[in-house]
């Protein structure tokens, strides 16, 4: 398990970045209002985030197990989480000049923990081991 926390912090920081980076770009150029623009941003690291996860971190091969279903579930809570959270952030952060970044973080953090506990628990599950005696 050591190895699977930090491979998937690895991965996760990957997965931040490309979050935070596209997040930043389309508000900074106007292209959505925030709460879409986190959205997307929190979108496009989640692609990269199940097939890294996937192989690399759960080395999960398993094909017809339902994995893409349980890892959209977990996703969507956490991205719901991750946007409300980052909305009440940024309303209480308002008059601060670095508000964008510690909603960021914020929400960031919390999703991390579910996503972990989600993949780990939940979506790249060991499957049961059946015995017919």
């Amino acid at each position: 398990m050591r190895r699977e926390v930090i491979v998937f912090l690895i991965v996760g920081s990957l997965t931040v970045l490309l979050d935070f980076l596209t997040y930043r770009s389309l508000v900074l150029y106007e292209l959505f209002e925030i709460d879409f623009a986190k959205g997307i941003g929190f979108l496009t690291g989640t692609v990269f985030a199940y097939f890294a996860n996937r192989l690399w971190t759960f080395k999960y091969n398993s094909v017809a197990t339902g994995a893409v279903w349980r890892f959209v579930v977990v996703y969507l809570i956490s991205l719901s989480v991750n946007i409300k959270l980052n909305a009440i952030v940024l309303a209480w952060l308002a008059d601060m000049s670095t508000s964008i970044q510690w909603a960021f973080l914020i929400a960031t953090a919390a999703s991390t923990i579910l996503n972990f506990l989600g993949m780990k628990l939940f979506v790249f599950r060991a499957a049961p081991c059946w015995r017919l005696s």
